[in-house]
């Protein structure tokens, strides 16, 4: 059985996160998709409260043998704890390359048997980054084509508290 871990801040998630859970769930027998605690991030959403959305989000799209989790340490330790045998990133841009380019050395350099493969996002989510979702929230900006509609009420009130 092969285990793939999708990592990422997932804050909050996207339709492009989920284009690439979807698509690596046909590819892996177990897919775990992992927030991850990026300090050099910080977060408008606690680490609860994305696993809440991304759950939800696996149990209304289907997805049968994808499961959440968090970390709080390093992505190798956690999928060597997992048996893991894939990691999983996407890639929106060229930009986005170099950076997980690295990543992917410096994880194999740390466990020569941490494979990356990297999915390609489709043409329509390239531009689409959580950053970029939270900035059009902040300034009240429509974020319904960005996000799921389940999702889209949690995600205005967090920025809409902000504002207050």
């Amino acid at each position: 059985m092969k285990t793939a871990i999708y990592p990422g801040s997932f804050d909050p998630v996207t339709y492009g996160h989920i284009e690439i859970i979807s698509r690596a769930a046909k590819l892996f027998d177990r897919l775990i998709v992992l927030v991850s605690v990026n300090m050099l991030k910080p977060a408008s959403f606690t680490v609860e409260e994305r696993k809440k959305m991304l759950t939800e989000t696996v149990a209304r799209e289907g997805f049968a043998n994808v499961e959440v989790d968090s970390s709080d340490g390093l992505l190798i330790d956690y999928f060597n704890k997992s048996k893991a045998d894939v990691i999983v990133r996407g890639l929106r841009a060229i930009s986005d390359f170099e950076y997980e380019f690295q990543m992917a050395q410096t994880n194999r350099r740390l466990c020569y048997k941490a494979e990356t493969i990297f999915l390609a996002s489709k043409t329509e989510y390239t531009y689409l980054s959580s950053s970029m979702v939270k900035q059009i929230a902040a300034f009240g900006g429509d974020i319904s084509d960005f996000v799921p509609e389940y999702l889209l009420g949690r995600i205005t009130e967090r920025f809409n508290k902000r504002k207050d």
